[in-house]
This record gives structure tokens, sequence and C-alpha cells, in this order.
């Protein structure tokens, strides 16, 4: 059996006024359902962090160049982007890749919350297949792939509720 592990930790100081404030103001922008999400995404960039710590002290330009590929395909920096630009990433670098975020900015949906009903309830697809999760990592490669799911139009649905309306 498996033994399933926290992928996140939580802050040190549960009550700090301006961290709770930046994390609300966080959890708005993005349409986020808790700060678990926020602290997770905190978590993902401290390891792609450490790890450009590690490399630097090591200068090993082989891993920094496959550090910099992964980031590239996950969307996160530019192929040219140098070891130092990776120190500079932010907690919102990260939640602008998860996939809520991406169909929001494609236009599938009109708000972040929208997005993740949408994404939760199976009308999003990646390459024509069901996608469930909204916290999931967009990569370069899957963007251009997400669309509505099937025959499922949101066009579609608003008619369907305006004759339903008229006839009760």
């Amino acid at each position: 059996m498996r033994k399933i592990t926290k992928k996140y930790t939580k802050p040190r100081r549960p009550w700090d006024k301006e961290r709770n404030e930046g994390e609300k103001k966080l959890k708005i922008k993005y349409g986020l359902r808790r700060k678990r999400e926020i602290w997770k995404a905190i978590s993902i960039l401290r390891k792609f962090r450490s790890r450009a710590r590690e490399i630097a002290a090591k200068k090993d330009a082989e891993a920094e160049k496959i550090l910099i590929d992964h980031l590239n395909k996950l969307g996160v920096l530019d192929a040219e982007a140098k070891l130092n630009s990776v120190l500079g990433l932010t907690v919102e670098d990260i939640l602008k890749r998860r996939m809520q975020t991406v169909v929001f900015e494609k236009g599938l949906a009109n708000t972040q919350k929208e997005a993740r009903q949408m994404i939760t309830h199976g009308h999003i697809a990646v390459d024509s297949r069901k996608f469930f999760f909204p916290s999931a990592l967009v990569t370069r490669d899957m963007e251009p792939k997400i669309s509505y799911y099937g025959g499922f139009s949101p066009k579609r649905v608003e008619k369907a509720g305006e004759a339903g309306g008229e006839g009760a």
C-alpha cells in the first residue's frame, strides 16, 4: 500500500497579517478554492529554486540546461533564460500555468471560478479527451490542444436555458 504524503508545507506563522492578505488577493485573482492551492504552488516553486541553487553551487552546465529546458517546456521561462532567472520566479508564475487559469485566459470561460467549474464537470478537453483537474500545470505543448469537450458549447447551454425559462 502506498503512503500518501503532503505536497505542501503549511506556513510557520499562520496568522501573519501581510502573508494572509497577499494569499487572499491571490486566491481571489486566480479563483482558487482554498489557500492550500497557493501553498502547493509555493512548494513547487521552492523545489525549482532549491535545484537552481544546488546547480549554481556545483556549476553543472548540463543540469542547468535540463532545468531551464524543463521550465521552458512548462511555459514558465524562455529558452534563453539563465539560472538567475529561475531564482527570480514568483508564485504567480506557477499559478498562471494552472489549467484553470489557462482556460480562463483562452476565453473558454468568463471567470476563473467558471473555468474551474467547467473543468471539474468535464466540459474541457485536452486533445479531445476529458480533463478533470483544474490545478494541473499546463505545458506549452498542451496549451493549443485545450478546447471544449465534444459538442459542449456554453452558447448552446444558454439557449437551452432561455428556452426552458420561456416555457415555464
